[in-house]
């Protein structure tokens, strides 16, 4: 899904700021969606341009105008047609499991201690999760559940196998280079 669909996602929830519109996507959807400021704008001011969504310009003390994004009819008619169309594959990208190929280059010691680390983060990434919130939709209250599910999955598989890696690389670093 481009940047200007899922804005249009998120406005379909309710009007919002651009800053607000980061912040979702920096909480309930970080786990599967990734846009920056550098995006989101852009995407915004194309969206308004072609009269997909409105902007109103709220006035601030000592602040900029406050530009605050809603979606129009047409918009929302767009967002429909987009989310009925086939979705792509899934693909994972994670520099974790590309070092984790050439873990045969590693002490066991360091491929524990990265195997350690990711499982604290996947601790902490579930714990974040809190799909009690009052977040927009049985939609997002889904995908918030299917996260914890899919990082409580992948700890699991690290906590079950990363034995069978880390016994794999028996040399030391000295010896790996010779």
């Amino acid at each position: 899904m481009d940047i200007k669909t899922f804005c249009l996602g998120i406005l379909s929830f309710g009007d919002a700021t651009g800053y607000e519109i980061k912040k979702q996507l920096e909480g309930p959807f970080r786990h599967f969606y990734d846009a920056s400021f550098g995006s989101i704008y852009p995407a915004l001011g194309k969206l308004t341009d072609a009269g997909l969504v409105e902007r109103t310009e709220l006035a601030q003390d000592k602040r900029p105008d406050k530009k605050v994004y809603s979606i129009t009819p047409a918009g929302k008619m767009l967002l429909m047609d987009a989310l009925e169309k086939p979705v792509a594959e899934d693909k994972v990208r994670s520099d974790f499991l590309a070092t984790i190929v050439f873990s045969e280059l590693l002490t066991p010691s360091t491929i524990d201690q990265m195997i350690a680390v990711r499982i604290a983060g996947l601790e902490k990434a579930i714990a974040e999760f809190d799909c009690e919130q009052d977040i927009a939709g049985p939609g997002a209250h889904f995908v918030c559940g299917f996260g914890k599910a899919v990082y409580g999955a992948a700890r699991e598989y690290l906590e079950n196998h990363r034995h069978e890696i880390v016994g794999h690389s028996l040399l030391t670093k000295s010896e790996k280079v010779q």
